[in-house]
């Protein structure tokens, strides 16, 4: 390897600025305050005391006045979206259950009633919520519509004479299901239900609904029942709620985006139900962020577990006969751990880029009807790649530290995973958001063509209209050939050039979306069940779209972030984890990329060995990059960080070196056999 790229250092500090990002002084706080064991996750616990424990941990974080940071300052709050988030992200690597219970406390109950509820509910709930005194429940999911909010059959009726709404559940699956706090905590919950006055459906609307006594028994006409043991996050009491015509004032109607007066009378400032029902679901956008930025940094935790262990772990007399090889010196260790290293700083960057982006919407900076829009968009896009990447990493990161990773209660991979495992379907389904960011696609594409005009799908898709003839008769590919023969330092040089990589990453987009926009075009005027049929006929290759769409904003963040580096030798090595970052994403893709002539089978094949080539230049860095992360002992909670590994290592090679030196060694079997002869 060059000495020029081994000599490199890393600044450490500034690489940890840009990764903490625009509240890095909320992140490290509240990283300071998660090291206190009171709010570290035990284990051993039935499930009886992992709640208790839980429930203890959020009471701690309201007696601290640590959770207010997007509530007004007449609460105590500091009217900080943003850093509410960041401070959010820190909490996993303590124990994720109290970090979701929080969430579901503060994060969704709360804030649906700061954000759908009037001044008076404000004041009348909100100081209890904050202090626990009111723990609550967010019940929008339903077991027969779980994605479909729009859809769901619990209704609220307004019964003009009493002055009152009357929330029903009409059958089973109308049950509010997997719900936090409902199984025993939840003493109140907003529920949303279809608003139904004068026989006319306004739809889905959320309701202050009493719970439980002071003695924690169900209110009458109030049931329920737990969910019991799940897959993770077993500190949080989930559950299901059902309501038979149970009775409450007209006045706890959230009425901020839509009012019923004592006649009965519906009225509303918003028009348009389809905006209204999105403005409705707000809390779910900040859910999707705070999960994003919670995923990225769980990313990031898993890595410097298993890249320590790797640098420090030796296995198999590779290089030499009496000295064992380090697990990282080996290239498919490399690859394994290094290429989801890379994708965890796109991961970062960009849950950073969106927290930025739900802060300026939230606070009121940049608060128009567009900016929800695109905030809708990006939180569905984002979280859904960066969740499952978080669990990809997880499951590599404890396959990678072999039977070590597996002792949940020494090194933690198993427990944090499974506690990782709702988020791929928490605040919606992957797929489903996926779903959602293609359609807007669509709508963008569709926009664009209708005017005439070949441009952008948004304002992170640059422009790029070429003649599809083109794109696939292989005339790309030939001038490729032309342009490389003999040269496999050309191509490389090629693949790593920035525009490149946005065309690249651009061009499958648009290319995408334009294939399914074609195959519906011809069905736009037929019946509703034509249109259905077509569009599940192409709603695989939507999905692909919209993930293609959510790893182009992951690169172009990776490529901004670049930008504010100042220290050129940390620029120069996040270059190239951005550019791993990217050929790798391509190569997983490498055959759409072939079939659509934007690579060459030549540059395909130097792409694969210039990846390979990438990760080992990355390896000497591997170290300081994860430590780059700041954590501490206190956040890692893992042995294969503590040295203690290399302390085995070290013991053991010292022993053989004592025993060659005594000539004592015993003789391997081929050498005495070869003696012999």
């Amino acid at each position: 390897m060059n000495s020029t790229q081994t000599d490199l250092r890393l600044d450490q500090e500034e690489l940890q600025e840009l990764v903490l990002g625009r509240w890095a002084e909320d992140r490290r706080k509240m990283r300071k305050l998660m090291e206190d064991p009171i709010f570290h996750h035990q284990f051993d616990l039935t499930i009886a005391e992992h709640r208790e424990l839980t429930l203890n941990q959020l009471k701690e974080l309201a007696d601290r006045q640590v959770i207010r940071k997007a509530y007004p300052k007449q609460f105590g709050g500091q009217e900080s979206p943003g850093g509410n988030i960041a401070g959010f992200a820190e909490m996993f690597h303590a124990h994720p259950s109290m970090q979701i219970k929080g969430g579901v406390q503060w994060g969704l109950f709360g804030s649906a009633i700061l954000s759908l509820g009037n001044e008076e509910q404000h004041k009348k709930w909100l100081p209890a919520v904050l202090n626990l005194e009111l723990p609550g429940v967010y019940a929008m999911t339903e077991i027969g519509h779980g994605s479909d909010v729009g859809n769901i059959d619990t209704t609220a009726t307004y019964i003009p004479e009493d002055d009152e709404f009357e929330i029903h559940t009409p059958f089973r699956a109308a049950w509010k299901e997997f719900l936090g706090n409902a199984a025993l905590h939840g003493k109140a919950a907003v529920v949303f239900a279809q608003l139904i006055t004068k026989n006319v459906n306004y739809g889905v609307h959320a309701f202050f609904v009493p719970l439980r006594d002071d003695d924690g028994n169900f209110l009458p006409g109030v049931g329920g029942e737990d969910d019991g043991y799940k897959g993770g996050l077993n500190g949080i009491d989930n559950g299901r709620l059902h309501f038979t015509h149970v009775r409450i004032p007209r006045t706890n109607l959230l009425d901020k985006l839509g009012q019923v007066d004592e006649n009965g009378d519906y009225t509303t400032s918003i028009a348009s139900s389809g905006r209204r029902f999105f403005t409705m679901l707000g809390a779910l956008v900040q859910g999707r962020v705070s999960l994003a930025a919670t995923a990225a940094n769980a990313s990031a935790l898993a890595l410097t577990g298993a890249i320590t262990y790797g640098n420090q772990r030796r296995q198999f007399n590779a290089a030499s006969d009496i000295e064992e090889q380090v697990l990282l010196d080996y290239g498919l260790h490399q690859r394994r751990l290094i290429d989801r290293l890379a994708r965890t700083f796109a991961d970062i960057f960009t849950a950073n880029d969106l927290v930025v982006k739900f802060h300026e919407v939230l606070s009121g900076q940049n608060d128009t009807d567009e900016n929800r829009q695109e905030l809708e968009t990006l939180a569905a896009g984002i979280k859904a790649v960066v969740t499952w990447n978080a669990l990809d990493v997880y499951q590599e990161a404890r396959e990678a530290t072999g039977g070590a990773g597996y002792i949940a209660s020494k090194n933690r991979f198993n427990a944090l995973r499974d506690d990782l495992d709702i988020y791929t379907t928490f605040e919606g389904d992957n797929n489903v958001l996926l779903q959602l960011v293609g359609r807007r696609l669509l709508s963008d594409y569709s926009k664009e063509f209708a005017n005439g005009s070949f441009k952008v799908l948004t304002r992170y898709v640059a422009e790029r209209a070429e003649d599809s003839l083109y794109q696939r008769s292989g005339i790309r590919r030939v001038i490729q050939q032309v342009t490389d023969v003999g040269s496999d330092r050309r191509s490389a040089a090629w693949l790593k050039d920035t525009e490149v990589q946005r065309s690249l990453f651009t061009d499958r987009v648009r290319t995408q979306i334009a294939e399914v926009a074609d195959a519906l075009r011809p069905v736009a005027k037929k019946s509703q069940a034509e249109q259905a049929q077509v569009f599940n006929e192409n709603q695989y290759d939507l999905i692909k779209a919209a993930k293609s769409h959510a790893q182009l904003l992951q690169w172009e963040s990776f490529t901004d972030a670049l930008e504010r580096i100042e220290d050129e030798n940390t620029r120069q090595i996040m270059t190239w984890v951005r550019d791993l970052f990217a050929l790798s994403t391509i190569e997983q893709d490498l055959g759409w990329f072939i079939e659509y002539g934007h690579i060459s089978q030549q540059r395909a094949r130097a792409l694969r060995q210039y990846t390979n080539r990438l990760a080992a230049r990355l390896r000497p860095h591997a170290q300081d990059l994860v430590d780059s992360f700041g954590f501490t002992q206190n956040h890692l909670r893992m042995d294969i960080t503590t040295g203690i590994e290399e302390e085995r290592q070290e013991e053991a090679m010292e022993y053989y070196r004592r025993l060659r030196a005594s000539g004592d060694a015993p003789i391997p079997e081929k050498v005495y056999r070869a003696r012999q002869k």
